[in-house]
């Protein structure tokens, strides 16, 4: 078991026994449910790809480099999943995609911003990215297909390492949270490389911490198992991985993949479970 196996584990399980039932009117389905949940991880140490269930590595690895380019057409992301196809419009793109609002939506280029922000500045502490749009997002909006579940992220530089703080306003923790952190882990791990700085402390802070009825049984089965021996994994990516990805380099998919794979070994994959939409 990693550093991260316990803390996930530790986080459903007080979800499942001490979670309050409750029902969402938008999905008709019922959670258990926890506020104010935070992870402290170091991905320097240890990177944060869950082994107590099988998880598709290059999900999270083509997420991430689709982010940096800043797309919102899912057709970069259907070489590698269709798990998008249910929030697409009807022009294939994503309304919300996280890249497109980091590189275009604010009328402005965020990622990039950062990154020479923090060159011409290192000890800034205003490093904030974000991807909810208070003008057109929740409260009395319209309803939309999707809007950001990850909402903002906090960089700084102290002691030579980039940290990043992920802030999510709702997280699916059977589906959902694996995936999301493991891709902002590596998108972390990209940015530092960019700056040339160590990989430093990750956080995240969950809101509203849930998981669906129809996850119930996955959750017990995966808790009631005998956690195994891993050792933690290391990111090492490839050269100009930043870089590439602003090229949107399938090959770096590829390449980020598999040097995840020659060190991951989970155990068995969960009986198959439903996206709430």
């Amino acid at each position: 078991m990693t550093s991260f196996d316990k803390i996930y584990r530790d986080a459903i399980a007080s979800i499942m026994h001490r979670g309050s039932e409750m029902y969402s009117e938008r999905t008709k389905l019922s959670t258990r449910a926890l506020p104010g949940i935070t992870f402290e991880l170091n991905p320097g140490q240890g990177f944060p790809l869950l082994t107590l269930r099988k998880i598709p590595i290059r999900l999270f690895c083509s997420e991430v480099v689709w982010m940096i380019t800043g797309q919102k057409d899912l057709a970069f992301m259907q070489q590698f999943t269709r798990i998008w196809d249910d929030f697409a419009e009807d022009d294939n793109t994503m309304e919300c995609a996280y890249g497109y609002r980091w590189r275009h939506h604010f009328g402005r280029d965020q990622l990039l911003g950062l990154l020479q922000h923090l060159r011409d500045e290192p000890s800034s502490r205003q490093g904030v990215v974000m991807m909810w749009d208070p003008a057109s997002d929740g409260l009395t909006a319209p309803k939309k297909k999707n809007v950001p579940c990850p909402f903002t992220f906090t960089v700084n530089i102290i002691e030579g390492k980039l940290n990043l703080h992920l802030i999510i306003r709702s997280n699916d923790m059977m589906l959902g949270n694996p995936h999301d952190v493991a891709g902002f882990g590596l998108l972390q791990a990209m940015l530092a490389q960019e700056l040339k700085t160590g990989v430093g402390k990750f956080t995240v802070s969950i809101s509203h911490a849930h998981i669906y009825e129809n996850h119930y049984e996955q959750a017990s089965t995966m808790l009631a198992r005998m956690p195994h021996m891993h050792h933690e994994i290391i990111a090492r990516l490839p050269e100009n991985s930043f870089q590439r990805a602003l090229q949107a380099d399938v090959s770096l998919v590829r390449e980020l993949a598999q040097m995840f794979k020659t060190q991951y070994k989970p155990m068995a994959a969960l009986k198959k479970m439903k996206i709430a939409i």
